[in-house]
């Protein structure tokens, strides 16, 4: 994939990226607006309306109450007479109109116009509140005028029958403009928390969504092999530390993959080169026409030398191999920590004076107690780190050795007189696979597992760099308690 292609890819992916934020934020949030805005008009519709109807029933009611205990007793002339007088008289006349009904349902008077006077107003309110002898209210349109109206319609009592009705009726033109004024402000409210979150989600995609998506393109380039990869940090918060861990996973995994290719080159030619020797001597021993004596003690033990190298090598991967999968115990016992350094001491000496290498021990001066470990791990890092100095420091041609009590914990320290290690490569020396500049052979996985072992122990392994030249192992172990 070309890299123009791969921009355009990853911007139209972040495109799809930044419009699906926006539908799975946003319209939950418009959704819940329109839900509440539609809940708030019905809810503040009812309450006008309740509130309106409630107040004409209670003045219907005490309007046609007073009727029925002082008038209605009179005859019809002074019913007519005081529905006139009240008509005339009414103090809501700007805003409620005022009418009484015959039983017929047709208005005898009405405080607005005596125009209106013998009309059928047609409004089943009249009819249910002679039917059922009780208050009742309409709210709809009149069907005279088309306009919306609140109506509410009480009984006019005679001797235990309905002779006719008294009703109020109001417009409701003032009470919607209200109604629509008040749903007009919610939905401004609405509208400016819309835009808040419609701009809270822009400024949030671009301070995060957008980096994320870089992140896990950059995190899929890299779970795809391509490691070692750098993202721009151009952030200061969480996001920024995020990529710096990133980075720096990315280096390590890189640097890893490195050093393992390196690591599986050097064990095929750490095995190739044995093999190869081992090879060479047994054909030249079996096809050896003369049966030289000496020919065949030096074939002999070069292939016993070789032999005894691969079965370290392989010890050594198995002991990684163990170390990777969670595997690697020990066999706590109590042990003579110096006796197993000196038996390892005796083992490498007259190895290596045979190289010419002297190996110089110190022993402690007091005696030292007992501590709790596996002594044949503990003998594995002893002989590893001697054979290690001899490897890497035998061109100074002396070792020394020496095993000593500081305070809580007794301390082995190997020295060896060669070149040492470069200051660079310390913070490396102790890491799987990692062989650095030098040339001797091995694996790069010795002093790991020496690690490893020091560390289930309790202890610290420390590798440095002597005063004087040379290299320094020391190997701190704390004593029982």
């Amino acid at each position: 994939m070309s890299e123009e292609r791969k921009i355009r890819w990853k911007t139209l992916r972040i495109q799809g990226l930044r419009q699906r934020w926006v539908f799975n934020s946003i319209m939950p949030v418009l959704l819940m607006l329109v839900l509440l805005v539609t809940l708030f008009s019905v809810g503040i519709s009812s309450y006008y309306y309740g509130t309106m109807q409630d107040g004409l029933m209670k003045q219907a009611r005490a309007e046609a109450g007073a009727f029925n205990d002082y008038f209605m007793d009179n005859g019809f002339a002074e019913y007519l007479q005081r529905a006139t007088q009240s008509t005339t008289n009414f103090e809501d006349k700007d805003r409620i109109e005022l009418q009484f009904i015959n039983g017929a349902g047709r208005i005898q008077v009405s405080s607005t116009s005596s125009l209106k006077n013998g009309i059928k107003p047609g409004t089943p309110d009249i009819e249910q509140a002679i039917a059922q002898q009780d208050c009742v209210a309409f709210q709809g349109r009149d069907p005279e005028t088309g306009e919306n109206i609140l109506a509410v319609s009480a009984p006019l009592m005679y001797s235990g029958k309905v002779v006719g009705v008294l009703r109020l009726v109001t417009s409701l033109r003032e009470v919607n403009r209200q109604i629509l004024v008040t749903i007009a402000v919610v939905l401004v409210i609405a509208a400016l928390c819309m835009t808040m979150v419609i701009l809270a989600n822009l400024l949030f995609i671009n301070d995060v969504v957008e980096p994320v998506a870089v992140v896990t393109d950059a995190a899929k380039r890299i779970s795809a092999g391509g490691y070692g990869i750098q993202i721009e940090n151009r952030y200061s918060d969480e996001l920024g530390e995020l990529v710096d861990n990133i980075n720096d996973m990315s280096l390590k995994i890189g640097r890893n993959e490195k050093m393992k290719s390196e690591f599986i080159s050097s064990v095929s030619h750490e095995l190739r080169t044995p093999l190869t020797a081992i090879n060479g001597w047994g054909e030249t021993i079996l096809e050896d026409p003369t049966g030289d004596p000496e020919q065949l003690r030096r074939g002999i033990r070069i292939i016993l030398n070789e032999s005894r190298r691969l079965s370290t090598m392989v010890e050594e991967l198995l002991e990684f191999s163990k170390m990777e999968d969670g595997r690697f115990t020990l066999r706590v016992e109590q042990v003579d920590l110096q006796a197993e350094f000196e038996d390892a001491i005796f083992t490498y000496r007259e190895l290596f004076r045979q190289e010419g290498i002297a190996l110089e021990y110190e022993s402690c001066d007091e005696e030292l107690p007992f501590i709790s470990g596996d002594p044949e791990r503990l003998k594995q890092v002893f002989c590893n780190v001697l054979d290690n100095a001899a490897k890497h420091g035998g061109a100074g041609l002396r070792i020394t050795a020496s095993i000593c009590r500081e305070g809580h914990e007794e301390v082995v320290r190997v020295r060896d007189y060669g070149p040492g290690i470069p200051e660079a490569e310390l913070p490396y020396v102790k890491q799987k696979f990692y062989k650095g500049s030098s040339k001797a052979r091995g694996s790069g996985i010795g002093l790991a597992v020496c690690d490893e072992i020091i560390g289930l122990h309790g202890g610290t392994f420390t590798i440095g760099n002597a005063e004087g030249g040379g290299a320094v192992v020391t190997i701190r172990l704390p004593m029982n308690p």
